[in-house]
């Protein structure tokens, strides 16, 4: 499996790590990069993330037989307007966005005829820093992708998107787009609001920065994810809202719970309910899946 030509539209952490470590395997001959901001384009190729810069998206498209879609999630419809005069048959489109839904639909609206060339990724994988000058070939290794195709998906573009990340030593799994959304609303959506939350209540009150200055490893690790890009979260959170919401209401209903228990002194109830969390964190493994 070669590539001629990777279209790279975003040039940031995900798209740079991706087009790095499709080089690194020998995958692609070219990776041609397009970003809105062009100092970001021309940082990329001078660090050799890409090989040559594109004006435009639509110019990075043309010739390449591979493209990667790695822009916010609210920005993918008008990336496929963008880009549509020059997806022909023959192409293999994917993106990495954190929701599905919203970027099938907007492929659906936009793509037309070429919709099955479409492949809508997830890569399980990110740090809580963004840009290109921290893209990573090793960033994908060893990391789960989902892959949510819809009816219209060209079974030959399924088999290529799963073996190109099966080539970058990913685990590929396959989900409806709605399973991946309701999904991910609670273990990745849900825990950053509760991180974003939990900083700015604290930061919020007068004593926050002393309070925060004694916090400690445990904090520390809790707390990570809120220093996440503010802009490609918002736009996650916001995409998918109603799922977010459904999980954030049961959170509510759980930490209620747990705050009337503190309040009437019941003990024994509350340790249950912190040993039922202790086991169910201590048994649980990244990637393990939950059908045995």
């Amino acid at each position: 499996m070669m590539f001629e030509q990777l279209g790279l539209i975003g040039c940031g952490l995900m798209g740079g790590s991706f087009a790095m470590a499709l080089k690194r395997a020998g995958l692609v001959k070219r990776v041609v990069g397009y970003s809105k901001s062009p100092s970001t384009t021309e940082r990329a190729r001078q660090l050799g993330v890409i090989d040559v810069e594109a004006p435009s998206a639509l110019l990075a498209v043309s010739g390449a037989d591979i493209v990667l879609l790695a822009v916010p999630v609210a920005a993918t419809e008008a990336t496929f307007k963008a880009i549509k005069h020059l997806v022909t048959a023959n192409t293999l489109i994917m993106d990495v966005g954190s929701t599905k839904r919203d970027v099938v639909d907007a492929a659906r609206r936009v793509l037309g005829a070429h919709v099955g060339c479409f492949v809508p990724c997830h890569p399980i994988a990110g740090k809580e820093v963004s840009g290109v000058e921290y893209s990573d070939p090793d960033l994908y290794h060893g990391k789960q992708v989902i892959l949510t195709p819809i009816e219209r998906t060209q079974t030959a573009k399924l088999k290529k998107a799963t073996e190109v990340w099966s080539a970058l030593g990913c685990h590929v799994l396959h989900m409806s787009p709605e399973s991946h959304d309701a999904a991910f609303a609670a273990v990745s959506h849900l825990p950053h609001l509760v991180a974003f939350a939990l900083m700015n209540g604290i930061s919020g009150q007068p004593l926050g920065k002393d309070f925060l200055s004694l916090a400690g490893p445990g904090f520390r690790d809790f707390s990570r994810i809120a220093a996440s890009d503010p802009k490609i979260w918002r736009d996650i959170l916001l995409s998918n809202k109603e799922e977010l919401l459904t999980q954030s209401r049961i959170f509510r209903e759980t930490l209620e719970a747990m705050e009337q228990m503190i309040a009437t002194e019941n003990s024994s109830a509350l340790e249950r309910s912190i040993d039922s969390a202790s086991n169910t964190r201590s048994t649980w493994r990244m990637g393990a899946s939950a059908r045995k």
